[in-house]
């Protein structure tokens, strides 16, 4: 699988990473699976937050470290903080909290990368490099970054932060493509004109913010899965045609649409199931054509002016 070389190379990650919002619940050697074959088939790169499972996630997940320590070797953690009981808190004190609450449930003494997950109305900009700061000097964090914020956000935070903002997690799927649709869409009066973001794509692509999609199978906010439901089926019979062309399945046609736009992003993918994760980390390996890009671009109800 291929690799982003970041943070002027003291950061290779994998093309794809796995989302572990869905590991609890799984049984001790099915995370062991899950976890063994996203590594095995390339994907070094695992995303978690404090919140998921109520912190069972990371427990899990630590486990599986603890039974085979070996594996930390070559992988990426992640983990994000800032949502807690119906509220968004960003202060000095839960962020240093959060990162240390997920260093234990994980069993390790650094995290790779630690995220603000989502935007707090009373963040104090100060108060969050601080935070980022005291991480970094004890050795608990080594990078930092954002998710579901936008370019003003980002900019107030890396005015105060010594720190370079590394990864931005935004929705993006065929369905939810609001980025790309308003730099399709320049100059005119239609939907995909209006500006939902700050221009948040092109924003992250100047100052080399990798975007990490999340729910990239899903319609909607949470809506479901648009790969094989019949309200999407024009679609669908598109992935399946780059699938058939290409050998590889719908699924990985997602990602491989993705992977195909020049920002480099990297797909969050949350799957639990180890042959789609096998499905997924086959189609990293493809470049599908731009003929390709705009026909499943297009059969997801997206016009072009």
């Amino acid at each position: 699988m291929k690799h982003y070389s970041l943070a002027d190379g003291a950061l290779s990650v994998s093309a794809v990473a796995l989302g572990c919002m869905r590991l609890g619940g799984k049984s001790p050697a099915e995370a062991d699976r899950i976890i063994k074959t996203a590594f095995e088939h390339g994907i070094q790169f695992f995303d978690h937050a404090d919140i998921y499972g109520g912190g069972a996630c990371e427990e899990l997940f630590g486990q599986v470290l603890k039974a085979n320590p070996s594996l930390r070797d070559g992988m990426i953690l992640q983990s994000k903080c800032g949502i807690r009981n119906g509220r968004y808190d960003s202060s000095y004190e839960h962020i240093v909290a959060s990162a240390e609450g997920s260093l234990a449930r994980l069993g390790v003494d650094c995290l790779d990368v630690l995220l603000i997950h989502r935007p707090d109305a009373l963040a104090e900009p100060e108060e969050m490099a601080r935070a980022f700061e005291k991480l970094h000097r004890d050795g608990k964090v080594k990078h930092f970054g954002v998710s579901n914020h936008n370019p003003d956000q980002i900019e107030l935070l890396r005015r105060e932060c010594p720190f370079p903002i590394l990864f931005n997690q935004l929705q993006f799927s065929p369905t939810n493509s609001t980025m790309i649709d308003r730099g399709i869409n320049v100059n005119t009066a239609f939907d995909g004109a209006v500006d939902r973001d700050g221009g948040v794509l092109d924003y992250c692509r100047l100052h080399g913010i990798t975007i990490q999609p999340w729910s990239p199978f899903q319609h909607g906010f949470f809506g479901g899965v648009f790969l094989g439901d019949e309200r999407y089926a024009q679609l669908n019979r598109a992935l399946e045609e780059v699938a058939d062309a290409h050998g590889i399945t719908p699924t990985g046609a997602v990602i491989a649409w993705i992977l195909r736009h020049p920002a480099k992003m990297q797909p969050i993918v949350g799957t639990m199931n180890p042959d789609r994760i096998r499905e997924i980390a086959d189609a990293a390996n493809v470049t599908i054509s731009r003929e390709e890009w705009y026909a499943i671009y297009r059969s997801a109800s997206h016009t072009l002016p």
